[in-house]
């Protein structure tokens, strides 16, 4: 591929003033190695890592071996503790807000909430759709990114790795993954404590505990609750919502009988809840509920008055999810001579019931207290084993397998007025996968890395509608399997131990899967199961370090090419007709570049900045649903009812040669974090975290669905000891008190086809305050 296809127009004259400018704005402790607060290097998950040598070094696990961040060539990011806590970032979902590459848009409950890097996520509700975007804990896949939408404690670090990873991580990683990786035991007792406590009534807290029982063997504990009542008012009943409440806790035990056996048993737990809501945020005065003349706003939302800032609902039902989950992992690592063996087993099980006003007002008449109730069961059992050899070799290499059992259930009903629906659906994954992956350096600095993946995949189905009458059966069932061969391949070229160039040319894959949705019939089950979607990715990067490492800048410039894309469309089915569904649509482009820059000034000043250019296109999407209210003076195609010899063929836009949805343009992240001398053991805190996101669109085209672009600043000042044992910081988040929306909702159709626009209202909505307490032992 030319280096052409990384053309990007006008604007990387633009990315070059902030090139230029990056190092003097850029750079964090997130990028010094993550140590505990005596100055050790915190236990790296994986082969035992060596110790960092100077400042600046990382070490990473992106290829499921310990490595210098600086030496991988993938585009991986290295998120820390401090640099979470100063972005105000205590969620999973907050992530996006210091990994300008990545979004993550929510919903009213998490299964439907989506992750996206690059402009590349899965916008579906269906239980046995994957996400595009992997999401690890300790190198264990989730089943259901919303095993990860909570709390984030004990962390020790997360790594995004950005673009295709299926070769290492396999079918669910075609855009990129997450790993979050969570403290070891350690050889001495530590411990450390955070609190926190908020103006807007959010309080929480965790511990994580470490240290030795014997000479052999090692622990780790640790614990975390949170709660915050919400930034929603329901009139209705008077009760605060759009909040959280989450419990989580988390074990590990190693044994080291010898010094080339190292075995984990870790254990987790969680138990939570939200409550859901979706203010209205435009609507048309004019607008009637159900179109039923006499249900004007004022009778069926009493009180609300519908503006960009409004925090008010009226429901009569109370919207929530509450969920619980349990999981462990059982880790060996067994030396034999020089090499190392991995094996990794692991459980998870998790339930979420979620309970929705689907018509979201308070009417009590025939067309209200229309609700939704369902639930998500989910347990997956994995194993995977590899072999490694030294990474101190020339040649160096990983093979390995892996199998995977994944199983999800889905009751779900809606009624009783409108949008009717009554079903019970189960999904199945089966996949078995070998893999391998080596690097040779060949000649002095110049080291070429190539790995394949072939991966089997079966997946089955049941989908029972209880609403379906006879003659139409009421039961399906069915199954497909699927064989597929990802790889990647990679030069790298270290000028100086500071200096590294790299090219990657990697393939990803998205498993087969069917759409278990409302409105699953006969004629899907006909059509057989969505294709698979692949990708294509080439990079081209560099590595950076000056001034002894205390200067980092790593760039990367990508392009990749998905076929078969994954997502919602009309579909013509096996007889003739057509419906909306999750179905392959054609293809999207994504390119641009990334840059990642950290500076430590001496020893009392980290910056830390990063940038994203993105240009993400479908580059074939000819028949896409159009949006509710869309014309065809703005783009959407008439229906043609049928005739006697043709199908009718349904309203359609096409949407070829425009912007991919949650893909903004521009998005960056800066940071600083100053700690002057007070004097005797004392150090002042002063931390500035500030983030900006171009404009997005969250459905194609939908102006009722756009968010303009907008910047969130957060400030804290505090004092610590100068060990860093204990600190506290005074904190605003969102200090302009600039309103966004991370995710907006079109439901002109349950109000006559006239404008009624809903919000999912972000944790940061109105600019609050706080305090952040920290112990470390």
């Amino acid at each position: 591929m030319a280096l052409s296809v990384f053309r990007i127009g006008s604007s990387v004259a633009a990315l070059g003033a902030a090139l230029c400018a990056a190092p003097l704005l850029a750079a964090a402790p997130d990028q010094v190695a993550p140590t505990d607060p005596a100055g050790t290097p915190a236990p790296a998950v994986g082969p035992a890592a060596p110790e960092p040598a100077t400042i600046g070094d990382i070490v990473v696990t992106a290829n499921k071996r310990a490595e210098n961040v600086q030496k991988v060539p993938l585009a991986v990011s290295v998120l820390s503790p401090a640099q979470l806590q100063t972005s105000g970032a205590t969620q999973f979902q907050d992530l996006g807000r210091v990994s300008p590459s990545l979004v993550v848009r929510p919903a009213e409950q998490p299964v439907n909430s989506n992750v996206s890097l690059r402009g590349v996520g899965t916008f579906a509700f269906g239980i046995g759709v994957e996400s595009s975007v992997a999401v690890l804990v300790d190198e264990v896949p989730l089943a259901f990114s919303a095993r990860a939408f909570t709390d984030l404690p004990d962390v020790e670090r997360i790594e995004v790795l950005r673009g295709p990873q299926s070769t290492l991580y396999g079918k669910s990683a075609s855009a990129g993954l997450i790993n979050i990786i969570t403290r070891n035991p350690t050889d001495t007792f530590r411990l450390h404590a955070n609190a926190m406590a908020t103006t807007d009534s959010e309080y929480g807290a965790n511990f994580s505990a470490s240290g030795p029982i014997s000479d052999t063997v090692g622990y780790v504990v640790s614990a975390a609750y949170s709660k915050w009542d919400g930034n929603v008012k329901n009139l209705f009943n008077g009760k605060d919502t759009n909040g959280r409440e989450a419990f989580n806790t988390r074990a590990k035990i190693r044994w080291e009988p010898t010094s080339d056996i190292s075995l984990t048993l870790s254990g987790n737990y969680v138990n939570g809840n939200t409550t859901v809501a979706r203010p209205f945020v435009n609507v048309s005065p004019t607008a009637l509920f159900r179109n039923t003349a006499g249900l004007t706003l004022p009778v069926v939302m009493p009180g609300v008055t519908i503006s960009r800032s409004n925090q008010n609902i009226s429901n009569n039902l109370d919207s929530r999810t509450r969920y619980e989950g349990y999981g462990g992992n059982f880790r060996a690592e067994i030396g034999l001579g020089e090499m190392t063996l991995t094996s990794i087993t692991s459980y998870d099980n998790f339930h979420l019931y979620d309970y929705l006003d689907q018509d979201d007002t308070s009417y009590s008449g025939t067309l209200g207290n229309n609700n939704q109730i369902g639930e998500f069961k989910e347990h997956m059992v994995t194993q995977e084993v590899r072999l490694q050899s030294p990474a101190s070799k020339p040649f160096r290499y990983t093979v390995g397998v892996y199998y995977a059992d994944v199983n999800f259930a889905r009751p779900f009903v809606r009624g009783p007025y409108f949008s009717l629906a009554n079903w019970n659906a189960t999904s199945e994954s089966r996949q078995i996968a070998g893999f391998a992956q080596a690097d040779w350096e060949f000649l002095p600095q110049l080291t070429a890395t190539g790995g394949v993946r072939v991966q089997n995949e079966k997946v089955e189905y049941t989908y029972r509608d209880n609403l379906a009458v006879a003659p139409a059966p009421s039961f399906f069932s069915g199954n497909a399997e699927d064989t597929a061969v990802t790889w990647k391949a990679s030069l790298r070229y270290e000028v100086t131990p500071d200096l590294m160039f790299f090219g990657t040319y990697a393939t990803g894959y998205k498993g087969q899967t069917y759409d278990l949705t409302t409105g699953f019939n006969a004629n899907r089950a006909a059509a057989g199961p969505i294709k698979p979607e692949r990708s294509r990715d080439m990079e081209l990067g560099a590595r950076m370090q000056f001034f002894e490492r205390r200067l980092t800048a790593n760039l990367t410039l990508f392009n990749t090419d998905y076929d078969n894309l994954q997502a919602q469309s009309i579909e013509t089915l096996a007889d003739g007709t057509s419906n909306y569904r999750l179905t392959n649509v054609g293809g999207l482009n994504t390119k641009g570049i990334e840059l990642e820059t950290t500076a430590r000034l001496g020893s009392d000043l980290n910056l830390t900045g990063s940038v994203t250019y993105l240009d993400a296109k479908y580059t074939s999407f000819p028949v896409a649903q159009c949006y509710p209210l869309q014309t065809v003076a703005t783009g959407c195609v008439a229906a043609v009812p049928a005739t006697p010899t043709t199908p009718a063929v349904p309203a359609y836009q096409n949407l070829t040669g425009t912007r991919a949805v949650q893909a903004p343009e521009w998005k960056f992240a800066f940071s600083a974090d100053y700690s002057p001398s007070l004097g005797g053991n004392l150090k002042g805190i002063a931390q500035l975290n500030w983030q900006y996101q171009s404009d997005v669109q969250y459905a194609a085209r939908d102006p009722e669905l756009f968010q303009a672009g907008y910047h969130i600043v957060n400030i804290g000042l505090g004092v610590r000891d100068a060990d860093r044992r204990w600190e506290i910081v005074g904190f605003i988040n969102n200090l302009f008190d600039q309103q966004y929306f991370p995710a907006l909702v079109n439901t002109a159709g349950n109000f006559g086809n006239q404008i009624a626009t809903q919000a999912i209202l972000p944790r940061d909505f109105r600019r609050y305050g706080g305090v952040r307490l920290a112990l470390n032992f």
